[in-house]
C-alpha cells in the first residue's frame, strides 16, 4: 500500500478572480489530493488523517470512497474540520489562508495502531512539521512506516501563513527531511527556504542529506525537475486544452511521480539512485500529464489511470 498521512481540509475556493466572487467548498489539503490521485492512478492507496463528525468531513469522505482510497483512521472526531479560505491570482493561481481543526485532532498510539503492516510507499505531509506537538507524532509514524519497509517521500508545501515559529519549523522539517528517500518541492518552496541559493545548489544539499535520493523541483510553467547525485533531467508541463486552475496541481504531479517509481521498481532501497536521466524525463513526462489533466478542470480533480495513457500514446 501507499500511505500517505496529513492533513485534509475543505476549501473554500472563489468561482472567479474578481473581488468579492462567491465561494464553494471542495474537498482538499495536499495529502488528501495525493492518496486520491494515487488511487485513481492504479495503485492501491491508505490516508492518514482524523476526519471530522461535521458535514464537511462527510464532504471529504465522499472523494476518498469514490476514488478507492482506504481511510485508515475509522473513528471520526469531534473537531471541526480544517479549512483553507483560497485566492486566485490574475492567473488562476491558488493562495491560501488556513483555520486548523480535525486534522490535529490525532494520537501516537491511534496513528501507529491505524498503520498497515506492509507499506511500500509512506508520504510525509507539508503541516507535520509545523507545531511541535504534532511533529513529534508524526515522526514517530515515519519511522514505523520505515521499519515496515517504506519508502519514505515528503511533499515540502511550505504554508508560510501558519508558520509561526520559523526557526523551529526549519529543524522540525530538517528532522523530516533526514528521513525521507524522495523530496518534493515548488520553486515558490525553494525561495521561502533557500533565498539567493540556486535550484542546482538547494537539490545537492538536499542530496547531501542521510537518506535522501531524488529530489523534483516544480517549476510553475517552466515545468519540472529531477535530480540524483548522479543524473538529472526535466520536463516541460502538459497544457490542456481548456484551462482551469492550479489547484492539486503539485499533489497530482506527485501522484504522478510515485505511481511511475513504482512500476519502475524503484520504490526500494537504491532504486531512486540508480534511476539515469532517460528515465527521470520519462517520470517527469508521466507526472506533467497527470497534472495538466487535472489543470483543465475546476478544483483538484486528478485523471484515471485511462486517461492519463491516453495522452501518453496521442
Amino acid at each position: 500500500m501507499f500511505v500517505v498521512g496529513g492533513e485534509s481540509l475543505i476549501d473554500l475556493v472563489p468561482v472567479s478572480a474578481e473581488p468579492g466572487a462567491e465561494r464553494v467548498a471542495h474537498a482538499g489539503g495536499s495529502p488528501l489530493n495525493c492518496a486520491i490521485a494515487l488511487s485513481k492512478l492504479g495503485n492501491e492507496a491508505g490516508f492518514l488523517c482524523p476526519i471530522s463528525q461535521d458535514e464537511y468531513g462527510d464532504m471529504l469522505l465522499a472523494p476518498l470512497a469514490e476514488a478507492g482510497v482506504a481511510v485508515l483512521l475509522k473513528d471520526r472526531v469531534a473537531a471541526p474540520t480544517t479549512k483553507a479560505i483560497v485566492s486566485f491570482n490574475a492567473k488562476m493561481q491558488a493562495s491560501y489562508v488556513f483555520e486548523r481543526g480535525a486534522d490535529r485532532a490525532l494520537t501516537r498510539e491511534g496513528l501507529l495502531a491505524a498503520l498497515p503492516q506492509a507499506v511500500e510507499l509512506y508520504q510525509i505531509g507539508g503541516f507535520c512539521p509545523i507545531l511541535e506537538e504534532d511533529a513529534a507524532i508524526w515522526s514517530d509514524v515515519v519511522d514505523a512506516a520505515t521499519a515496515r519497509g517504506a519508502t519514505v517521500s515528503i511533499d515540502i508545501n511550505v504554508r508560510d501563513k501558519l508558520i509561526e515559529d520559523e526557526a523551529g519549523y526549519r529543524a522540525r522539517l530538517g528532522q523530516f527531511l533526514d528521513k525521507a528517500h524522495l523530496v518534493k518541492l515548488s520553486d515558490e518552496d525553494h525561495a521561502w527556504l533557500e533565498p539567493g541559493k540556486s535550484v542546482e545548489d538547494h537539490a545537492a544539499a538536499l542530496l547531501a542529506r542521510p537518506n535522501c535520493e531524488l529530489v523534483v523541483v516544480t517549476m510553475g510553467e517552466a515545468g519540472s525537475r529531477a535530480f540524483s547525485r548522479t543524473a538529472d533531467a526535466a520536463a516541460p508541463i502538459h497544457r490542456p486544452e481548456v484551462f482551469g486552475d492550479t489547484v492539486g496541481a503539485g499533489d497530482s504531479l506527485m501522484a504522478g511521480i510515485l505511481t511511475w517509481l513504482g512500476e519502475a521498481g524503484a520504490l526500494k532501497p537504491g532504486g531512486l539512485a540508480a534511476l539515469d536521466a532517460e528515465q527521470l524525463t520519462a517520470m517527469l513526462r508521466f507526472g506533467a500529464v497527470v497534472a495538466g489533466i487535472n489543470c483543465g478542470r475546476i478544483g483538484c480533480q486528478p485523471p484515471s489511470r485511462a486517461e492519463v495513457d491516453a495522452v501518453l500514446a496521442a
